[in-house]
């Protein structure tokens, strides 16, 4: 028995601890079922195991591992894990808020896409040797039929290759064997699709570094800041496109994920036809989102799931470089585009973005685009915005200061918002207002901002009762897909953060979605009768 003097003080810590936390996102709620009681306790007891007996040992390659240490380090680690592999992986994790269409699709994916197509071939200066082939990028899009090389044409090994296009499958069969033959070449180009550890703590390990490599994966299979790839990109390629669109929904389905708002870019004014030659308007790429979408709607209708698809919407982005005039076209395009498909807008309307590195010397600030942005708010006020701020480490850099011009200019979601804990009054707003955070933890990680879930900022913003999402940004490049890895980071890296705050989360990525209110309450309907089901079944597993 304690004494009274600590009897006492022990009642005041409680009281205490109880205050401080009671503006947590899972504390909103004071009616949990005692099945979500039971398996928060589950979940609690198997991570308490798992910290000894998973991240308490030695792991060969791994040699400091921890609860939420780097994600590229630890993945393999990771799936092991029952955690994991029993728990988060098999978890309704409601809406996938932020995510760029062109990284949404594991990299081995669009390798095979392209390697399925006839029209993709693949391109580097000169003959590829073990030199050049740490540094040297392919190009790889689709070409028509009439520029296809002749039927003997050599691989971009040979010592004759003089730098033309080779069909992208005969190239990976004629690879130089003693550069590893098919597989030396899906290493080659998959290594320029992602972020390999190497990339991120060695090569490229400071947040200006790493964004070189990771500009330079867009630059494969789509747009970049450096605008050095192809000329088409081959995710813009329709029979490429729709293929890759429904792999996207597929895998996000597969992962507990039931609802995308997509950040697709319209930086590029064309999408390339079947004939790989005819340049189509951009309406015929929202023709392919509304003919995809809904076929897999009723694919997941027929077998019965409709609960585990609510539908996708469209995010419209643009790249940060342009001028205001040109960004007064894009706004013009967005209401014109909302006008003539209001099935794939966000909400009552299409949400509105500008994307970038914000650190970097080429992007703008919103504050250069803010007399258009503040007309085009006046004029459309049905269209929010869903501005990228604060993807940084700056304190009072113009990429910090991002985040004054979202709030004023009325986003009703902020992107990353990484350096919003050093504003007090923002975190105030953000809080009255609703203004959730899109927290990517395993891009914020890979990108350098912080050196492990454990340093994130995520526990200050949840604690301050800022609604949080979590989302995935760019999976592809951190083979992260899905969010699975981003929700078990999360879970693991906090002694406070259990089961009951993963579930509020996903609920308020349902409640933040820029869903209409009758198909919001229908998604939540849909996310609670599967959570329920998944907590009765964690609740049932042995701690």
């Amino acid at each position: 028995m304690p004494s009274p003097m600590l009897a006492d003080y022990l009642l005041r810590r409680d009281k205490l601890i109880a205050e401080d936390r009671a503006l947590r996102i899972d504390r909103v709620r004071a009616n949990y079922s005692a099945a979500e009681l039971k398996a928060d306790q589950v979940v609690r007891s198997i991570r308490a195991k798992e910290n000894i007996s998973v991240w308490g040992v030695d792991h060969e390659h791994v040699p400091h591992p921890y609860p939420g240490m780097e994600f590229l380090n630890a993945k393999e680690i990771i799936v092991k894990t029952d955690l994991y592999s029993k728990i988060v992986s098999k978890m309704p994790k409601g809406g996938l808020l932020h995510v760029h269409q062109n990284a949404s699709v594991e990299a081995r994916t669009v390798l095979d896409l392209a390697l399925g197509h006839p029209a993709i071939h693949i391109r580097v200066p000169g003959p590829l040797n073990a030199a050049s082939l740490e540094t040297e990028l392919p190009k790889i899009q689709p070409i028509p039929v009439e520029q296809y090389p002749a039927a003997d044409a050599v691989g971009i090994t040979d010592p004759l290759y003089t730098g033309g296009w080779v069909p992208i499958k005969k190239a990976r069969e004629l690879f130089d064997p003693a550069l590893g033959g098919p597989a030396g070449f899906d290493k080659w180009v998959l290594s320029a699709f992602v972020i390999n550890p190497t990339d991120a703590f060695k090569t490229y390990n400071t947040p200006m570094k790493i964004w070189l490599k990771f500009g330079s994966t867009f630059t494969v299979t789509d747009v970049s800041l450096w605008r050095t790839g192809s000329q088409y990109p081959i995710i813009r390629f329709v029979p490429i496109q729709k293929e890759y669109l429904r792999m996207c929904i597929r895998s996000s389905i597969d992962d507990g994920i039931s609802y995308i708002e997509i950040r697709t870019s319209f930086f590029k004014k064309y999408i390339l036809a079947e004939d790989a030659k005819t340049k189509l308007e951009l309406r015929e790429l929202l023709l392919i989102f509304r003919e995809v979408t809904n076929e897999m709607k009723a694919e997941m209708k027929a077998k019965g799931r409709e609960d585990d698809f609510a539908g996708l919407k469209i995010i419209y982005n643009t790249l940060r470089i342009i001028t205001p005039e040109q960004l007064e076209a894009d706004l013009d395009q967005c209401s014109r585009f909302k006008q003539e498909f209001p099935d794939l807008i966000a909400g009552k309307s299409r949400g509105f973005d500008l994307v970038g590195h914000e650190d970097g010397a080429e992007c703008k600030p919103l504050i250069y685009y803010a007399e258009p942005l503040l007309r085009f708010a006046e004029q459309h006020p049905d269209i929010p915005f869903i501005f990228h701020a604060g993807e940084t480490l700056g304190d009072g850099t113009a990429a910090d200061m991002n985040l004054y011009d979202a709030i004023l200019l009325g986003t009703k979601r902020i992107g990353h918002g990484f350096s919003l804990a050093k504003h007090p009054k923002l975190m105030q707003i953000c809080r009255e207002k609703k203004i959730a955070i899109e927290v990517c933890p395993i891009s914020n990680e890979v990108l350098r901002l912080t050196s492990s879930m454990t340093m994130h900022p995520l526990p200050i913003i949840m604690n301050q009762g800022i609604p949080v999402v979590l989302s995935s940004d760019d999976p592809a490049m951190f083979n992260s897909m899905g969010l699975s890895f981003d929700f078990f980071q999360v879970l693991v890296a906090s002694e406070v953060t259990g089961l009951l705050t993963l579930g509020q989360m996903a609920r308020d990525s349902i409640t933040y979605s820029m869903l209409d209110e009758r198909s919001k309450r229908a998604a939540m309907d849909a996310w609670e009768r599967r959570w329920t089901k998944f907590v009765e079944e964690v609740a049932a597993m042995s701690p």
